[in-house]
């Protein structure tokens, strides 16, 4: 499965937005299957921009995991990745440079594009 970078937004955001609660309920994102938001939660999870729990199955291909709460580079992250302009600048950016590039460069990107927003 391919890294889909919009999902992984639209996790940390889900989860920045939700109450605290015990349970943690599985979050739900129209248009992505419950096998692809378990392996963009790992991948979340993995990159240390929030905490989870491990809910794979040995009926499960990928890793399978549901995120409880962000980290503070998760927050960061959210907070750089909210607005719909910012975040399109900033994958714009990242694309037209052509090849793979990571988490930790896509959220350099934004961080300059809110400097940039702010005359910073």
């Amino acid at each position: 499965m391919r890294r889909d970078l919009d999902l992984i937004r639209k996790l940390i955001l889900a989860v920045e937005d939700r109450d605290a609660e015990y349970w943690v309920p599985a979050i739900e994102i129209e248009g992505y299957t419950p096998q692809q938001i378990g392996y963009h939660s790992y991948l979340i999870a993995d990159a240390g921009l929030a905490k989870g729990i491990d809910v794979s199955t040995l009926d499960d291909m990928l890793p399978n995991w549901q995120l409880s709460h962000l980290t503070s580079a998760g927050h960061d992250f959210a907070d750089a990745a909210r607005s719909d302009s910012t975040w399109s600048k900033a994958t714009t950016i990242v694309k037209d440079k052509g090849g793979g590039f990571t988490i930790d460069i896509l959220k350099q990107v934004l961080v300059s594009v809110v400097k940039n927003t702010l005359g910073l």
